[in-house]
């Protein structure tokens, strides 16, 4: 069973019918609708065709609106896109001319007001990057550190204490609003500085609405961690733009640092950016691509991203699917021991007293370890809310999670948790006979057999608040 979880962007290679179906059967988990680009009409039908797509498949899929966030756009580039050479001189301003490998134009208004001398500037994922040599009244001078070549409308990505925009915007609560009604089932925010920037989305907590997942891509947001991993229903660690507010050299170490720090605070993390680039274009990665997605899964990532592979490349079924084949292999590899032993230290416990936060904390730490002591064949969580399951999938335990709750939204969201199969399950008139089905249903979903051992974690009762109790059980 793979346990890292598959996030797929959809775009125009990939946004038909069938081709969403075939991408499900590959391995997507977790289906990302990018709205920088495009109408509120257009998003909501990719919306519809996902879950049409899902739902002809039988397979649980969940959705990601990804919202625009404070992007600083260029004016077009010509057909076929331009190539920058290094060492090459080019002119930055605000306006709506279109853009050229001489010139690039930009739709914020403050920029060379706001950007100085020295400071570093990228376009799209980093492909590109200049350093600001000088400045007009009206334009900034620049000079390409490295060229690539460049098509569409990219973004430009300024350092993050240079802009003035503030996150969330009003076309981000505009988007937010329509998603949720549609029923999205998670939200990602772009620049996040601040927990503030998070609650300002103003969306009730999971699942009633939708996990909120914080993008980390300034300095502020790393120095601001602890407060956006409390106020955050997930994080996606979006080495593109950090690349901007940070010498390359230190993404690695950063990339550690936050899957670290979220997991062991109970949060779904996602590794994003230039995973698979190569496969927009080729039928293949490049080995640096394998082990960087490898090195991701032992980093304790729970899901890797695929942008553009999947939205314009020239395979998305294929980029998915190699995706889950490199994922897979390395979660066999994976140090169970090594990374609960750091969860366990690392591992962010809610305030005393909040008790029922604490006592699930508490039980589900046992549970892995009760799983790992009389060989169990999985965990069996019972999670109204998905909060439980995802507390045990912060250990990383050997065998499968089978999520049951009643919640379908909740079902939705735990496709993002590593190592959960969710199921949607009715609640039964006592916890026995709730118990009872979801052994049932452990046998089709984790392939288990009768007589199998398994650890059943939940309340004592229905209505209980917390995760209090653990049952060693054989499937029947």
């Amino acid at each position: 069973m793979r346990r890292t979880k598959i996030v797929a962007t959809i775009g125009p290679a990939s946004e038909d019918p069938g081709t969403l179906e075939k991408m499900i059967a590959a391995g997507m988990d977790v289906a990302r609708i990018g709205l920088a680009h495009g109408s509120l009409d257009e998003h909501l039908e990719k919306y519809r065709n996902i879950r049409a797509a899902a739902a002809a498949t039988g397979a649980n899929v969940g959705i990601l609106a990804d919202l625009p966030g404070p992007k600083v756009r260029c004016a077009p580039f010509p057909e076929g896109g331009v190539i920058f050479e290094d060492g090459k001189p080019v002119i930055f301003t605000a306006g709506e001319a279109a853009s050229s490998s001489t010139l690039i134009s930009t739709d914020y208004e403050s920029l060379v007001a706001d950007v100085e001398v020295g400071d570093g500037l990228a376009l799209g994922d980093g492909n590109v990057t200049f350093v600001v040599e000088s400045k007009e009244a009206d334009s900034l001078q620049a000079r390409v550190v490295r060229g690539s070549r460049v098509q569409g409308r990219p973004g430009l990505q300024v350092p993050s204490d240079r802009l003035r925009i503030t996150t969330p915007t009003a076309d981000d609560i505009r988007f937010a609003d329509a998603f949720i009604e549609a029923g999205v089932d998670m939200v990602a925010l772009s620049f996040v500085r601040s927990a503030h920037d998070v609650r300002s989305l103003g969306v009730e907590p999971p699942p009633r609405g939708p996990l909120v997942v914080a993008k980390i891509e300034t300095r502020a947001a790393v120095e601001n961690l602890e407060g956006i991993i409390a106020a955050s229903g997930a994080v996606m660690v979006a080495r593109g733009d950090l690349g901007v507010d940070y010498p390359i050299s230190e993404l690695p170490h950063l990339q550690k640092h936050i899957i670290r720090r979220c997991i062991a605070g109970g949060l779904p993390v996602i590794t994003a950016t230039q995973m698979l680039e190569s496969m927009v274009y080729s039928p293949t990665p490049t080995r640096a691509e394998a082990s960087d997605v490898a090195n991701a899964v032992f980093d304790g990532t729970s899901s890797v991203m695929l942008s553009g592979e999947t939205a314009i490349g020239v395979d998305p079924v294929n980029a998915v699917a190699t995706m889950a084949e490199i994922t897979a292999r390395a979660d066999a590899e994976f140090n169970h021991d090594d990374w609960a032993d750091q969860v366990n230290q690392l591992r962010i416990v809610r305030p005393s007293s909040d008790l029922g936060a604490v006592t699930t904390d508490a039980m589900t730490m046992a549970a892995v370890r009760v799983a790992d002591q009389v060989g169990a064949s999985a965990i069996v969580c019972l999670s109204r809310t998905g909060f439980t399951v995802r507390s045990v999938s912060r250990f990383r335990p050997r065998v499968p999670i089978l999520a049951i709750s009643p919640d379908q939204r909740a079902v939705r969201q735990l496709a993002l948790s590593w190592g959960s199969a969710a199921i949607s399950q009715p609640d039964r008139a006592t916890i026995r006979e709730t118990i009872d089905a979801a052994l049932t249903a452990s046998k089709e979903r984790c392939g288990l057999h009768p007589g199998d051992r398994v650890v059943v974690i939940s309340g004592h009762a229905m209505a209980a608040r917390a995760t209090d109790t653990i049952r060693v059980m054989s499937v029947p």
